[in-house]
């Protein structure tokens, strides 16, 4: 029951977060570091792929140093096309850059996710932006993610955690921005056990707010031995020791809870 809903919502989240992925990078912010790739159409003899300087400048053929960093790709191949131009080399220059590694402005996404790594910044790239970069939640990620920044300049490091399924509900208000040298950290989805007297026992993914019934259901169900009217829960309290509790159907389960069904005596 529950499976098909959570995997539907994963999808949708996916395929926005493959849309802004693509936004964001053609976006990033050319800094120290970068190697980019200049193309003139049609002058091959201007093609030249070269690192952004500690200054952010980069040497490019007839017009020598041009001041690049803070700049988008984009803006990059606009500025050299101008400048060809009012240099009277090239009229109407068809210019491409395109950044061949990036360097400057990294972000970790590390955890649950389809393709963990390190991924480009861009002029203003959130959480949002760096999941699809690293393909979206996968199928044992948590619907929480955690922003860890490093302490600057001997600062304290910090954590937020998201709510990624409040994030997605309430759209860009919670949508935080990153930057550089920020590690986002999708943790293992939470999940129960369930033994005893049912179809399938094992250990499934918890849901929100998932009540003992919805848990046997996930289940599969009772065998024709099984009974819900007497069910025990073992729980970690505080101290990480063992409780037993018997709960109702009602009763909410809590992550890593230990759910058993016993077997009717009638």
């Amino acid at each position: 029951m529950f499976r098909p809903i959570v995997r539907s919502v994963f999808l949708l989240i996916g395929v926005f977060l493959m849309y802004s992925g693509a936004n964001a990078v053609s976006e990033y912010v050319l800094g120290a570091g970068d190697i980019i790739k200049v193309t003139v159409f049609d002058y091959p003899d201007l093609t030249t792929e070269v690192r952004v300087s500690e200054s952010g400048t980069v040497t490019f053929p007839l017009l020598g140093e041009l001041s690049v960093g803070g700049l988008s790709a984009d803006e990059a191949q606009n500025l050299i096309a101008e400048r060809l131009a009012s240099g009277g080399f090239i009229k109407q220059a068809h210019v491409s850059v395109m950044v061949s590694q990036f360097m400057s402005q990294q972000v970790s996404v590390i955890g649950h996710v389809n393709k963990p790594g390190k991924y480009p910044l861009s002029k203003a790239s959130t959480i949002v932006d760096l999941l699809a970069m690293a393909g979206g939640v996968g199928p044992t990620g948590g619907d929480t993610a955690v922003l860890i920044r490093p302490g600057k300049g001997g600062g304290k490091e910090t954590r937020t955690e998201i709510d990624l399924y409040a994030l997605f509900q309430s759209g860009e208000s919670n949508n935080i921005e990153v930057i550089t040298e920020d590690i986002i950290f999708v943790p293992r989805a939470l999940v129960f056990y369930i033994y005893g007297e049912v179809q399938h026992p094992g250990m499934f993914r918890l849901e929100r707010n998932m009540t003992i019934a919805q848990a046997i259901s996930v289940g599969g169900g009772l065998t024709p031995k099984g009974t819900d009217n007497s069910v025990e829960v073992k729980r970690r309290d505080e101290k990480g020791g063992m409780r037993l509790l018997d709960m109702e159907l009602h009763d909410q389960l809590l992550a890593d809870d230990v759910l058993y069904v016993k077997e009717s005596w009638f």
